[in-house]
């Protein structure tokens, strides 16, 4: 399995506290009717923080009851507690997901050695493709180039990597050490466009959460050879990739959203709503880009 295109990382919503199924099966359904590439229910986007395991085995059967073959589900599953990860993995695997995204451990903040066999161990425990996710930025550590070379040519199911830091040089390391099939795919909407000019297979997208027919065309755009269209895109979205982390993610996207009449911006504590004065530059944003 080779992830590519742009996959949206999908808030999760909520109704008094709940998970909010009907709304949620209708997100997923807009996702696809718009042309996205692929689903992840889970991750950081989805609040996966505060969810309860009961509610992350939830969320990830209705992603793929939902899409239905569809598109892929890539699953997060990841945890700072290898024996947590390598049970929420087992999950995603018997549920029928496509596979798994599995952030690197935070907190406790092991070293490369640690990681490798942090991620070898849950790829030993399943027959599943893997996406180790590097966002240094949340969980104090980051998972060196070699690193994913090693574990890349080392454990055949671990397949890619979700690489958020925004950084080229470290996109362009990872692209150089790691073998020609392996997927790199952006965390990071704002340097998504430069990281496939580099040779990277596509974008795990918040923004396309708002407009997935727009990210979709961007990357169809790049993979067609249309540069100057892609840039277009890139160009005119911009604005709202950075709108959407005036504050923490998924602040601003939830926001958005409930704005938009999709959902509510219901998130579960410590996230809070969002200050007025950024929720009025956001306002602004989704005006200028008229998505109200």
């Amino acid at each position: 399995m080779q992830f590519s295109g742009v996959l949206t990382a999908l808030v999760t919503p909520f109704k008094n506290n709940v998970l909010d199924e009907e709304v949620y099966r209708a997100f997923i359904e807009r996702q696809i009717a718009e042309g996205i590439h692929g689903l992840v229910p889970c991750g950081t986007t989805g609040e996966s923080a505060t969810l309860s395991h009961e509610e992350h085995e939830r969320v990830i059967d209705i992603c793929i009851d939902q899409a239905r073959g569809r598109v892929p589900v890539l699953a997060g599953a990841g945890s700072n507690n290898t024996v947590e990860a390598i049970r929420l993995t087992r999950f995603a695997q018997k549920a029928g997901a496509d596979g798994a995204l599995l952030i690197t451990p935070y907190y406790n903040k092991p070293t490369q050695e640690g990681l490798y066999r942090h991620f070898k161990a849950i790829a030993d425990a399943v027959d599943l493709p893997l996406v180790p996710y590097n966002v240094p930025g949340r969980t104090g550590c980051s998972i060196a180039p070699t690193t994913l070379s090693r574990l890349a040519r080392e454990c055949p199911n671990i397949v890619g990597v979700k690489e958020a830091t925004g950084d080229m040089a470290q996109g362009s390391r990872i692209l150089e050490q790691c073998p020609d099939t392996f997927s790199v795919l952006s965390g990071d909407d704002l340097s998504a466009l430069a990281l496939l000019a580099l040779g990277g297979r596509g974008v795990i997208s918040v923004t396309s959460n708002l407009v997935p027919a727009r990210m979709a065309a961007m990357y169809n755009a790049f993979s067609k050879g249309d540069l100057g269209e892609a840039r277009k895109i890139h160009h005119s979205l911009f604005p709202l990739h950075e709108a959407l982390f005036f504050e923490s993610n998924p602040i601003p996207v939830k926001t958005a959203l409930e704005l938009m009449g999709i959902m509510r911006a219901e998130m579960r504590l410590p996230l809070c709503p969002m200050g007025e004065s950024a929720k009025q530059r956001l306002e602004d944003v989704l005006r200028t880009q008229r998505l109200l």
